[in-house]
């Protein structure tokens, strides 16, 4: 492969001729009910109501103000959270999992010895509705944060959150976590490692490809998830900030951030097509462009990928690729230049590649079919010199727009609902969960947070699918009240009950657990508001509010 040299120095810079920030982007096709046009109205097609209307100093007649009131059309339609999210975690989908979860179930069951108790015996099937309201619930524990699963049950007032358990039980939500499963064992395909997770893996990954058309610029990065645990395809990479973990080949749509495609990293058994003289990068690249090629697309990418022969195999195909490359990678071309100053930069070409090499900090190899030899301003002035800082055209689009992957991690990681477990489909399912309502988030389009369409997300599926529950009457008695001994108490009547009516009573709580005096269950119709504690008025509600000890 042939290249021209030429070379610049920090003062030498041409107005960038790069056609990688073309405006013409392609639509985001959306599978979700559009009743209207999504365009602003144009004002050459409904004429204003104040535009001059004739000889009455531009005041419209009264029939020309009716006739325009009764033009109106749809320019835009509020979408809710739920429907987003359904587009990629379908009923049907959720229909296998609880199907597969139940057969699981069953199977731990009668693996059980019998006479042994335990939350399995109290298995009840699960549901589409239940199903939905758990996800819902793993969703919440992602903002809502603490140490271990039974503390979310807590009844300590200082830890206490009460909405966990108006959803589920604390046996409930365990056995379902025990038993959530993906496959059928007995007819899985033993020897794919993914054999667990595969078949919600392929449900999410081709709906994310058929839900959203992206835009022109892709990129393809690496992504981690935690797992120390012991896993046959763990990997260990020292840049991450995780290091070790279950790695993924992620391609994300630059413009949005929407995540388009998914491979889970298992060795040599990972789900790609092998390409002759690629590599294993070469091909990974190949396999997740494979229906976005000859549409024009241009895809950045980082060292691991780029290399001459890959650049020129995607040219061949309409597809433009821009990313950092290895020096030593073959068909790299020899650069003339021995140690650069910072800023030198030195440009070669073979008509169809540019391969650039740049002095920074250290030496920065490019690679590039879509840009041209030149240089443009970052917008910032070097503190030393005075002087604005240029950099090649390549490295500011590639430090532009290589990021996408590492900010859907980002955002993610704020909110994630994955947990510690043992069992490591079961977190790569909450992992893909996450990706799923970061997709539809995008989808929805709206001016809200992340945070708060998960919010939102998670009171609409709650709405449609929970059914409350009826409070627990057993269970361990609260943790002592904190602030009983300080601010205002005051005695009040105990809420009367649809069938006692005015004899409605509770027992009191210090003549139950005191240990100033003998126990007895004495009965009362008087509690502390403020407690929520029924109480004897004399001498129990003065004891309980001033000693500590009661």
């Amino acid at each position: 492969m042939y290249f021209k040299r030429r070379q610049l120095t920090n003062y030498e810079s041409q107005e960038s001729d790069s056609d990688s920030d073309s405006d013409e982007l392609p639509l985001i096709l959306v599978a979700i009910e559009n009743p209207g046009s999504e365009f602003p109205l144009s004002t050459e097609e409904v004429p204003g109501p104040f535009e001059d209307a004739g000889g009455d100093g531009g005041r419209p007649t009264v029939d020309e103000v009716q006739e325009f009131c009764g033009s109106w059309k749809a320019t835009s339609h509020f979408t809710p959270p739920g429907p987003c999210f359904k587009l990629f975690l379908t009923e049907e989908l959720v229909g296998e999992i609880v199907e597969e979860t139940n057969r699981y179930a069953l199977e731990l069951q009668e693996k059980r010895e019998p006479g042994v108790r335990g939350k399995l015996a109290k298995w009840v099937t699960t549901t589409i509705s239940e199903m939905y309201t758990f996800l819902v619930r793993v969703l919440l524990m992602g903002i809502v944060k603490k140490n271990s699963l039974r503390e979310y049950w807590s009844t300590d007032p200082m830890f206490a959150t009460p909405f966990f358990a108006s959803l589920f039980s604390q046996d409930r939500f365990l056995v379902l976590l025990r038993c959530l499963h993906f496959v059928n064992n007995a007819t899985a395909i033993l020897s794919d490692p993914l054999y667990k997770i595969r078949n919600v893996l392929i449900s999410l990954t081709s709906a994310f490809g058929r839900v959203f058309v992206p835009y022109k610029d892709l990129c393809i990065d690496e992504s981690l998830m935690l797992w120390k645990g012991r896993l046959a395809f763990r990997q260990y990479i020292p840049s991450k900030r995780r290091r070790f973990g279950v790695k993924f080949f992620v391609m994300c749509d630059v413009k949005t951030g929407f995540v388009q495609d998914i491979i889970v990293y298992t060795g040599s058994t990972t789900d790609i097509k092998h390409y002759e003289g690629l590599g294993v990068s070469g091909s990974v690249v190949m396999t997740m462009l494979a229906p976005h090629l000859g549409k024009g697309h241009t895809l950045y990418v980082d060292n691991w990928y780029s290399s001459p022969t890959l650049f020129q195999h995607l040219l061949s195909n309409s597809t433009g690729a821009c990313g950092t490359v290895r020096s030593n990678r073959k068909g790299m071309p020899a650069f003339g230049c021995g140690k650069m100053q910072r800023g030198e930069v030195e440009f070669q070409e073979n008509g169809q590649q540019l391969a650039v090499k740049w002095h920074d900090k250290r030496d920065v190899h490019v690679l590039s079919t879509v840009h041209t030899a030149t240089m443009s301003a970052t917008g910032k002035v070097d503190h030393l010199t005075g002087e604005r800082k240029i950099k090649p055209d390549c490295v500011l689009d590639y430090n532009l727009k290589m990021g996408a992957v590492d900010k859907a991690d980002m955002i993610n990681s704020f909110v994630e609902c994955t947990r510690k477990t043992n069992k490591w489909y079961k977190k790569i399912f909450f992992h893909l969960i996450d990706t799923a309502v970061l997709n539809g988030s995008i989808v929805h389009r709206k001016v809200i947070t992340y945070q708060k369409y998960r919010e939102n997300l998670m009171r609409e599926l709650l709405e449609e699918h929970h059914t409350p529950r009826r409070p627990s009457t057993g269970g361990r008695p609260a943790v002592d009240n904190p602030l009983r001994l300080t601010a205002r108490h005051f005695p009040c009547k105990v809420p009367q009950t649809a069938s006692q009516g005015s004899r409605t009573r509770r027992h009191c709580k210090v003549c139950l657990s005191g240990a100033r005096r003998s126990k007895q269950r004495k009965m009362t119709k008087y509690m502390c508001l403020a407690c929520d504690t029924p109480l004897c008025i004399s001498p129990c509600f003065e004891e309980y509010h001033m000693l500590k000890h009661y």
